[in-house]
């Protein structure tokens, strides 16, 4: 047993990264508002330095944008805009099912149920904020699980310009109790490795997504 090893923590930049993801998406500014680094960078206890490297990754995301003699501001996302990343966004997810349901190994699946049981505590806690981040992490999962990097990258690049307006959707307790259902489903078909079903059943869900956001987000806005 060698006694000297790398205690394996994560970075200053990744817990950056991820606290301003969370601040951004759940958070009061509207999309177009300007962020404020200094006071962002006072909260958190950081220099500029790290802060902006932070923001350049949620920028390239889409969560952000960044423009000369403008800042850094929410990035907008009109209506039209919305449902055309939707449309790719659930061919990217219908593939990654697919692959996921061949590819995906047990404890991937034990974890992707563990994390539905997780998620369902919160819904009945009615916990808005954890049952997101939940849910997005079983459809990372998912993704992870299909084996394919550039399908990942490709949907990193996009899901963040709508990431904010997914969490803004209306969820009425109705469509909330559909959206659980759906998982099940989901889950089930995974952990029967029913690549078809899974991919169906992933492209409905977010159809259901999309129109819960359209209700938001009339259309022509921007």
């Amino acid at each position: 047993m060698t006694l000297l090893q790398p205690i394996h923590r994560p970075s200053l930049h990744d817990q950056l990264v991820e606290q301003l993801r969370s601040y951004f998406t759940e958070g009061p500014l509207k999309p177009g508002e300007k962020v404020n680094e200094q006071a962002l960078a006072s909260a958190y206890g950081v220099s500029r330095t790290p802060l902006r490297e932070a923001l350049k990754v949620l920028a390239s995301e889409g969560l952000l944008t960044w423009t000369p003699n403008r800042g850094v501001r929410m990035a907008e996302i009109s209506a039209e805009g919305l449902a055309e990343v939707f449309e790719v966004l659930m061919a990217l997810e219908s593939l990654a099912g697919r692959r996921a349901a061949a590819r995906m190994t047990e404890a991937g699946i034990t974890a992707v149920a563990t994390l539905q049981a997780q998620m369902e505590a919160e819904y009945e806690a009615g916990d808005i904020s954890a049952y997101f981040r939940t849910n997005q992490a079983i459809h990372e999962a998912i993704l992870q699980g299909s084996g394919n990097e550039a399908l990942v990258a490709t949907h990193r690049s996009l899901s963040g310009r709508v990431r904010r307006a997914r969490f803004m959707a209306n969820m009425s307790r109705t469509r909330w109790q559909h959206a659980i259902e759906e998982h099940r489903e989901i889950l089930a078909a995974l952990t029967a490795r029913d690549a078809e079903r899974l991919a169906q059943l992933l492209a409905v869900h977010l159809e259901g997504k999309l129109r819960s956001l359209q209700e938001t987000l009339p259309s022509g806005s921007g």
